[in-house]
């Protein structure tokens, strides 16, 4: 079971888990010994004796009894009944010295003494309570964090196929609803479910203490109870998988709306998007209800069975009291008559089971939840990593000799091949434009240099090394890429360059961003300059703004590869002519790839390459492709 998996992580706090336990314990023996004092009470009011004087006449009853049973014919049944009151007698006696020193001689103030003595145990018992709630948030939410970040890495790990084909609301999904659930069963498994049983146990050994017969009675019915509960367990694991699906579901329909708000908004889609809200909604809808009904019912069956069990323990207990024998349909029941202060104690002992067992059942649902959201969670954490580190890393200088493609073939499936077959050797120092109509392979081609993505068939190397035998830090450390859509963060703009370099110095920086043609609008136009937060994914600046500070990261990074994916493709000319100036300068000592179709960012090109179909069809120059190349001739008109 997965969510075991999960348990294992929290032995890793094992001090505030073992503490925690301690406590837990500790709340478990005092609330018993709350219920203890129901007995004495009851002695005390009821009778209106001190303890002293109770427990005198009660050693004087128990010597009569036994000098009765002795005279009586010496059978099994007897000498049962007079061990068993040889044992009472016993009790009797090493308790009366210790009430005769400890406790008052007036019944009054010996209730009074009990009160104080209650009242300090109830405030010990809520100081463990506090302790136990705070150790097990640390063990939770330690244990919690712990798989956070371990999901975050594998995230971080997985292919851009898969993102893809996931998407990114599926990934946030179970790192935030998905581990959200596993926070509050494991907070409910290491405290209500260690606290609350613990409760029971020194409840139910009251009871059996006091009549060990007359309780396993009371247990009759929980074999059918057990299995109905085990029932509904499934039905609610069942629902609440179905549910995290869904809410992952919900959460892409909301990424999608957002991400793309402005075509909603001049489109009209508003009532579109929301109708196709309101049926992921409703599907949640339905399964939440679905969940909430299983969950009442195991409430419903846990306190009716509670309620059953002591109704049938009184039912039996009267027989008893009232009838002042030891035996039901010739089945013994005890060897000693049972009281009404000892039914009335042997009552509250069940009561004060029934509790616990109440409280088990309010987290029943979310301990289910838990195992749902437990398994969904390792089904990604055991997911293949399909780019991976190799074994054995080959050590690499800086770039500077060629990148091979050798028959390299990439498919997401195995009915969508990508590319196909790409043959192709780029000398270091060469700048290299990839043209071709929208599909046809060209992000894929450069996602396969820094390792983006493995291809299915075929092999790339760097300077005569396999990419797959290079470690990926060393590989895309030599890496500089500028996408078609900049990503930026939500920080300064000092901090967003700085990611090229993270202990680049502020004069680097500014270096960085002057040759990319930024450090006039960042000095002139954001607020506080370089300290000016660019908001979230860049959203203050404008499409060429940005493209500019992302460029300037690649320069501080100074890569020996150099990959733009569209850079320009939608910059206003006067980014775009800061862009390809810049690019002019910086794309010397380095291999350059281009996907564009920019005839500014053609001409800076020492080759072509025409791309179709995921084929490489044709290359060379601008002139010499106008001329060989129809296809490439219609893509310039």
């Amino acid at each position: 079971m997965n969510f075991l998996r999960i348990l294992k992580l929290s032995l890793k706090y094992k001090y505030s888990l073992f503490f925690s336990i301690l406590t837990a314990l500790g709340v478990g023996l005092l609330w018993g010994t709350n219920l203890g004092a129901v007995y004495p009470f009851m002695e005390l009011t009821f009778k209106g004796e001190s303890l002293q004087t109770r427990l005198t006449d009660m050693i004087a009853e128990s010597e009569s009894r036994i000098a009765e049973l002795k005279n009586a014919e010496n059978t099994e049944s007897v000498r049962h009944k007079i061990l068993a009151e040889e044992t009472a007698l016993k009790s009797y006696r090493w308790l009366l010295p210790a009430a005769e020193r400890y406790l008052p001689a007036t019944p009054l103030k010996t209730v009074f003494v009990l009160l104080i003595a209650l009242l300090t145990l109830t405030f010990i018992k809520g100081c463990f309570l506090v302790a136990n709630c705070v150790l097990v948030a640390r063990v939770t939410q330690g244990t919690i964090l712990d798989v956070r970040e371990m999901l975050f890495k594998k995230c971080l790990e997985m292919d851009m196929s898969t993102y893809a084909a996931e998407g990114n609301a599926v990934f946030i999904s179970r790192l935030t609803n998905d581990v959200g659930g596993i926070a509050v069963g494991l907070d409910n498994l290491l405290g209500k479910l260690v606290r609350e049983p613990l409760k029971m146990i020194v409840c139910v050994s009251i009871a059996v203490w006091i009549n060990w017969q007359l309780f396993v009675v009371t247990l009759l019915v929980v074999p059918p109870i057990g299995w109905a509960i085990f029932r509904l367990a499934k039905f609610i694991k069942k629902y609440s998988r179905f549910i995290m699906q869904e809410v992952a579901k919900l959460f892409k329909t909301l990424e999608e709306t957002f991400h793309g708000i402005k075509i909603v908004k001049c489109f009209t889609l508003e009532k579109h998007e929301t109708e196709r809200f309101l049926t992921r909604g409703k599907t949640v809808y339905d399964g939440n209800v679905r969940v909430a009904f299983f969950d009442a019912l195991s409430k419903g069956l846990v306190e009716f069975s509670g309620i059953f069990i002591v109704s049938l323990a009184l039912l039996v207990g009267a027989w008893l009291v009232l009838g002042g024998g030891t035996h039901i349909l010739g089945i013994s029941m005890g060897s000693r008559p049972l009281s009404i202060e000892w039914l009335v104690m042997f009552y509250v002992a069940l009561l004060g089971a029934a509790d616990p067992a109440r409280r088990m059942s309010d987290i029943f649902t979310s301990i289910q939840n838990a195992l749902a959201a437990g398994d969904r969670i390792y089904e990604l954490l055991d997911a293949p990593v399909n780019v991976r580190e190799p074994a054995h890393p080959v050590k690499i200088g800086k770039h500077e000799k060629d990148i091979v493609f050798d028959a390299v073939s990439y498919h997401y499936r195995d009915d969508r091949p990508v590319l196909r077959d790409i043959s192709l050797r780029i000398p270091f120092g060469e700048t290299v434009a990839v043209v071709g109509p929208n599909g046809c392979g060209k992000s894929t081609l450069l996602n396969l240099i820094p390792r983006l993505a493995d291809p299915t068939a075929g092999e790339i190397r760097l300077d005569g090394v396999p990419l797959q035998n290079i470690a990926l830090s060393d590989l895309r450390r030599q890496v500089g890429i500028v996408p078609q859509d900049a990503i930026l963060f939500d920080d300064t703009a000092m901090n967003n360059i700085r990611l090229g370099r993270e202990d680049a110095t502020d004069e680097e920086v500014i270096a960085a961003a002057k040759k990319a043609f930024a450090h006039d609008f960042i000095t002139t136009v954001l607020p506080q300059g370089y300290q000016t937060s660019l908001g979230p994914l860049g959203g203050q600046l404008s499409g060429g703004q940005k493209q500019r500070i992302s460029l300037a990261r690649v320069i501080l990074r100074d890569p020996r590869i150099l990959l733009l994916d569209e850079a320009t493709s939608q910059i206003d000319v006067e980014s775009e002519r800061c862009i390809q100036e810049a690019l002019m300068q910086f794309r010397r000592g380095r291999t350059t790839f281009l996907i564009t179709h920019r005839q500014s960012l053609l001409n800076i090109a020492d080759r072509i390459l025409v791309m179709d179909a995921g084929r490489i069809i044709a290359e060379g120059t601008h002139e010499t492709l106008v001329k060989t190349c129809g296809f490439y001739a219609e893509m310039q008109h």
